[in-house]
Parts: C-alpha cells; sequence; structure tokens
C-alpha cells in the first residue's frame, strides 16, 4: 500500500449526496450545509453523487463539500476521474457502468480509494480480482431511489460478506432501524442518502445511524 493513503475507517457511515433532493427542503439548505451536519453527526465518508454536474461544477461543488467536511471524513467521488483529481479525492466510486478500475489507475495513480458497485456473490468476487479496494453492495433493502428492483435482503449481504475479503460497505434503504443488522451480517459499513439527506435534522438522523453501528461492533467485541 502507498504511503499515506487513506484508510477507511471502521465502522463507515457513508453519505452519498444528492442535491436534487434539497430543492424541496423547507427551510432551503446548501448541500455543503448538510454535509457539515452529517459530518458532525458522525459520517465518516461523504460519496460526492452529483451527476447532473459538469466536471467543472462538480469540482466547484466538491470545494466547497470538501470545506464543510474540514478533514473529519474521506471524501469520494462518484465516477468522475478529472473531478476526483482536482479535488485531491482520498477515493472514487466506481458505478457498474462506465470508468473502470484500470482507468482510474491510469488517471489518479495508486494513491486514491477505488468503491465499486455490486450487486452479486459473482460481482463482488470480479471486483475483487480487479483490484478494488472496497466494495458498495446494493440493494439491500426496499428504496424509493431503486423502484422494481428485489433487494438482496439481510442474508443476501451476508452471503456477499462472506465471498470476499474485501470491505463490503451495505447501500439501499438503510436507516437507523435496520443498520445494526447489515454490520452483523459481516458490512463493514453502511451507505446512507435519503435517511440522511431527506431529515428534518441531518445531524440528529445521522446520530443515529453512527449509534446503530457502533452498538453492532461492541456487541461484537464483546
Amino acid at each position: 500500500m502507498p504511503a499515506g493513503r487513506p484508510t477507511l475507517p471502521f465502522p463507515a457511515l457513508v453519505l452519498v449526496t444528492d442535491g436534487a433532493r434539497l430543492r424541496w427542503r423547507q427551510p432551503p439548505a446548501e448541500l455543503d450545509d448538510i454535509v457539515r451536519e452529517a459530518v458532525l453527526g458522525g459520517v465518516n465518508v461523504v460519496q460526492l453523487r452529483e451527476k447532473h454536474l459538469s466536471t467543472p461544477d462538480l469540482i466547484a461543488l466538491g470545494l466547497r463539500v470538501r470545506d464543510a467536511i474540514a478533514g473529519r471524513a474521506l471524501l469520494f467521488v462518484n465516477g468522475d476521474l478529472d473531478a476526483a483529481r482536482a479535488l485531491a479525492a482520498d477515493g472514487i466510486h466506481l458505478p457498474s457502468y462506465g470508468p473502470t478500475i484500470r482507468d482510474v489507475r491510469a488517471t489518479l495513480g495508486d494513491g486514491p480509494l477505488v468503491s465499486l458497485a455490486v450487486h452479486s456473490n459473482e460481482q463482488a468476487i470480479a471486483a475483487e480480482h480487479e483490484g478494488a479496494d472496497l466494495l458498495q453492495l446494493g440493494t439491500a433493502f426496499e428504496t424509493a431511489s431503486k423502484p422494481g428492483i428485489r433487494p438482496l435482503g439481510i442474508e443476501g449481504v451476508r452471503a456477499v460478506c462472506a465471498s470476499v475479503k474485501l470491505p463490503v460497505i451495505a447501500i439501499g434503504g438503510v436507516t437507523a432501524d435496520n443498520a445494526r443488522a447489515l454490520l452483523e451480517a459481516g458490512a463493514r459499513g453502511v451507505a446512507v442518502m435519503g435517511a440522511i439527506m431527506d431529515a428534518v435534522d441531518p445531524r440528529a438522523a445521522t446520530a443515529a445511524i453512527r449509534q446503530a453501528i457502533d452498538d453492532a461492533v461492541r456487541q461484537h467485541t464483546r
């Protein structure tokens, strides 16, 4: 591992951003404000996922988000290699289409962590062989952002976690009520969008999820 390379925190609580959700917030809020509150509540990885933005606009937003993080969490960029490089991101998350791990290494070198989206045992094993550093596994539970997709459920998450050595981050319908079960199934963390982005109090919502995953870790280490 290259010197100074980021280390994925454990347990990881990942905020996946979606600035479009903020259009309906009352009172209005900026994405960097939500990120700041979430980090103060216990988020330790922020995944900047703003698919509608051009690279220059994503970089501009990313600079504000990085300031909001203030070194208290890792910054991942979703899919945009140029933005990840400009922001000196700690990692990049690759969806199941678009740039490959080989593209990331050719463009960004070995420094950033590479997260890859997977949805099955077979994809998880292939991603491990391809050189991913961590996996984002979905969809764990039913979620409005992925309508019509059959969720993996706890046993599906458990099966994928048992099939690879890489850290698995579970995503999809994660809330304070079900996050603990995902850690108990072998996930090294959870990724959350709606439960934080849509919350009236993002810091309190984050703190509730943080408590749940921390409790799972404490119970396991007793």
